[in-house]
């Protein structure tokens, strides 16, 4: 009996001791193969140490390859406390070298870290001042190669490129927007050190920093500085309160070029206010867009076929009234009996009162839907604003009135290039984008590329040949004369707007504006210039705007390559009295079949045969009477 128990002891023992032994392998087997990293990273981390190398930030390039945002080398100061021997000899030439007090640089000296940065006042040191630091040979004190952003143009396109933090981190725009992209991987000098912070010798190892992907722009940099140039010498000229300019290739939604006044320098952004630094006026403000607007209602009464442009015929008294209110065209007396082509070149409120009248609110309403007003376009750059519209069951006859010849609601200039690209283009709305693709700096591939996006089509290809014909009207007759560029075909339309502060208009207080595109047969480029509060000068968009736009256009016209035009429309001086016809379209037909529809025009024949092969200006466009076109005739 006594042996039984015994033995029953020395089993229960053994079975004790068995499964004591299996935890104990299993701890083990876990602790170096389970969570070795964990540990192993936790073992490092109490005896090695890393030395931050920063990686610069990826470059923004313009299309035609000038870098607008690069690098500067520069250095940062580092202390490890533990190694540092003589502290208060550190602590004294350090701060007179960096010219700040000793108890900042004694808290740095002393803190109980492994890696102090002597931050804000040991980063990006210029040369001069690092060797002065590194002359001093004390242990423990470390320069690092640290990237500083440099902005080579100044303030050239400082509202769309934005600015970094100290950290070189973005904090507005493309630096912003783009900024895990641009960002970098920092590398690192490793050492590992005893116990007591000291570096052991033959134990550093160098982990190269990578650089960020490089940015390639949609920007022509030629035709950036000319809006540059041209909206400074406006804000000196006029004294304006601000000025504004985009240009958009219409045929697939990228910016040539965008500018915001008051700008400001990227490099020294702490020198401006955070309303000049933050507010891209392009993007961001929204305001009553005035007659540029007027060419949406210009499409839709087109596309939806409710006037004749040439024949329907409208009287302008000087004013007209609706449901109690008067509204007063520009010229006091009205314009009597015009066209309504007329109209158009006149920029007549009342004119376009009726042609909203004749399309009705739910018409009116659907193409400033279609035509992306109301929401974001979508653009690559931050603070953009979606501009008001009225609310379709709260429009009545003077809210339709007005929307028609753009009062009472308000845009945003990105939302206004946008859609008159689309009215123009062959009817295609596009989403605007800024930055063309994303490049791995090293071997050049390519991370992403942004493609043409159509969001929507609009209206038809042949309501679009009529509005750029019309339009081009009203840059040879019309309000738009001060655009006029001789040898190219140029469309365009004027602004005056009023502006509201606190629901109420300003006195004599305006934002003038003109959007303009060339060649107006097949438009390379639009145009956008808004002038806020010009002094000194009458306030119209047709004597500030349309001559700013000109000068921008010609170096447009320069830097794309346009070829001068064969047709040209003669400037007028002035638009009354003059008659006007359409180009038909007599291609295939013989000579004696066309007579009939080419009356009111003097033929030019060239070649041999009796089929008219081609005509020249395009079927479509509007005329004067009697203009000179030119035919080619085959067999």
């Amino acid at each position: 009996m006594f042996n039984k128990k015994i033995h029953k002891r020395i089993k229960i023992t053994l079975l004790v001791i068995i499964f004591c032994f299996i935890l104990i392998i299993g701890k083990v087997f876990y602790i170096q193969v389970i969570d070795y990293d964990k540990l192993n990273n936790l073992a490092n981390n109490l005896w090695s140490r890393n030395l931050i190398i920063g990686a610069n930030r990826g470059r923004i390039i313009t299309s035609d390859n000038v870098t607008v945002a690069s690098n500067l080398t520069t250095v940062s100061l580092v202390v490890i406390p533990n190694q540092i021997k003589n502290k208060d000899d550190v602590v004294k030439d350090l701060a007179n070298i960096l010219n700040v007090d000793e108890k900042v640089i004694s808290e740095h000296v002393n803190k109980r870290s492994s890696v102090e940065i002597i931050h804000p006042e040991g980063r990006q040191l210029s040369f001069d001042v690092a060797d002065k630091i590194n002359e001093l040979n004390y242990e423990g004190v470390y320069l690092l190669k640290e990237g500083k952003r440099y902005y080579p143009y100044n303030t050239l396109l400082s509202h769309s490129i934005g600015y970094v933090g100290i950290d070189n981190q973005g904090l507005s725009g493309l630096e912003l927007t783009y900024d895990k992209y641009l960002t970098g991987v920092s590398g690192a000098i490793k050492y590992f050190s005893d116990a007591k912070g000291n570096k052991l010798e033959k134990s550093s190892i160098y982990e190269e920093p990578t650089n960020g992907m490089d940015l390639y722009l949609t920007i022509n940099y030629d035709i950036q500085a000319a809006v540059e140039r041209e909206l400074n010498n406006v804000m000196d000229k006029y004294n304006a309160n601000g000025a504004w300019a985009i240009v958009m290739n219409p045929n697939n939604g990228e910016i040539l070029a965008l500018s915001s006044k008051p700008d400001f320098d990227p490099s020294n952004y702490k020198n401006y206010s955070t309303e000049v630094i933050n507010r891209n006026h392009a993007v961001w403000a929204t305001y009553e867009p005035g007659s540029t607007f007027k060419i949406i209602t210009l499409a839709a009464s087109i596309e939806e076929n409710t006037v004749d442009l040439i024949n329907d015929t409208f009287h302008d008294s000087g004013s007209v009234n609706v449901d109690g209110a008067r509204i007063k065209c520009w010229k006091s007396g009205g314009h009597g009996s015009q066209t309504y082509l007329q109209v158009v070149q006149n920029s007549c409120n009342p004119g376009f009162v009726s042609l909203g009248n004749k399309l009705g609110k739910e018409k009116l309403f659907k193409y400033i839907n279609l035509f992306g007003f109301g929401e974001k376009t979508g653009i690559d750059l931050n603070g953009e604003g979606n501009g008001i519209l009225f609310n379709l069951d709260k429009v009545g006859p003077v809210e339709l009135a007005t929307t028609a010849f753009g009062q009472g609601i308000s845009v945003t200039a990105i939302q206004q290039i946008t859609a008159v690209s689309a009215a123009i283009n062959g009817g295609t709305l596009y989403k605007p984008y800024i930055v063309k693709r994303i490049v791995e700096p090293n071997t050049g591939e390519i991370i992403e590329e942004t493609k043409p996006h159509i969001v929507r089509k609009v209206i038809s290809n042949e309501t679009s040949r009529t509005v750029r014909s019309t339009l081009e009207t009203v840059v040879a007759y019309g309000t738009g004369r001060n655009a006029y560029i001789e040898g190219y075909r140029v469309g365009g339309k004027t602004g005056t707007a009023q502006k509201v502060q606190n629901g109420i208009y300003l006195t004599g207080n305006y934002i003038v504006s003109f959007i303009g595109f060339l060649p107006a047969d097949n438009p390379q480029a639009v145009v956008y210039v808004a002038i806020d509060n010009p002094k000194g000068i009458t306030q119209y968009g047709g004597t500030v705007s349309a001559p700013i736009a000109k000068n921008i256009m010609i170096d447009v016209i320069a830097s794309l390559n346009i070829k001068k035009s064969e047709y040209t429309l003669d400037k007028e001086e002035f638009w009354y009295d003059i008659k006007y016809t359409e180009v038909p379209n007599v291609i295939g037909l013989t000579i004696k079949e066309a007579k009939s529809q080419l009356k009111k025009l003097t033929i030019n024949y060239s070649g041999t045969g009796n089929i008219i092969k081609s005509i020249s200006p395009e079927p479509g466009t509007i005329v004067k009477e009697n203009s000179t076109i030119k035919i080619l005739l085959s067999n």
